[in-house]
């Protein structure tokens, strides 16, 4: 396994990458922007992303750390209150929202397995462990069922729908602005 050297101006692209991402949205995010921005020339990057793609996993990986983060800090904030395993899911699913709402390119950009497999950065074994959240809160609530794996994959559909279209407005349409009641009733729908 390969360890990626970081680096001020490695540690510099991703950075910019970032900001860009979240000012202006993914179908802005060229190499060439990122490099104007940062104020390298157009073939710095390649010392450290041999392809545009692997600059974006890079950045994307910046997000997964965030939403991972997000979800380990809301779960250790509430097992201090000794929450239920439903409790738990609403508000595991509450912070994913959140972060969808509040980082919508990055929230777009994580989930372009188009764009980021094979990109480098190790992805998938570290959005995997976001997953398996969802999947171990299923099995809590219900001890021994024997599809939490199928009832977990369900809720993550659910609720990544919710959180695409909070991330791009369209439930603004609606008026609905408290996503609280619908995102309990979505997670009593999958643990009944």
């Amino acid at each position: 396994m390969s360890t990626v050297t970081s680096s001020p101006l490695r540690d510099r692209l991703v950075q910019t990458g970032v900001e860009l991402l979240e000012e202006e949205g993914l179908g802005n995010l060229t190499l060439r922007a990122i490099t104007r921005r940062a104020g390298v020339s157009h073939g710095a990057p390649r010392r450290y992303f041999p392809t545009h793609n692997s600059l974006l996993a890079a950045i994307a990986s910046t997000g997964l750390e965030d939403l991972a983060s997000r979800l380990q800090q809301g779960e250790a904030d509430r097992r201090r209150g000794a929450t239920q395993p439903e409790e738990l899911l609403t508000e595991a699913a509450l912070s994913y929202l959140e972060f969808a709402a509040e980082h919508p390119g990055m929230f777009e950009l994580l989930f372009r397995h188009d764009l980021l497999e094979g990109a480098g950065g190790n992805l998938r074994s570290r959005s995997l462990p976001l997953f398996q959240h969802f999947a171990d809160l299923i099995e809590q609530a219900d001890p021994g069922s024997t599809d939490a794996r199928d009832r977990a994959i369900a809720l993550w559909t659910n609720i990544h729908g919710l959180a695409t279209l909070r991330a791009t407005r369209a439930l603004d349409l609606l008026g609905t602005n408290d996503l609280t009641p619908l995102v309990k009733h979505v997670v009593q729908v999958h643990l009944s």
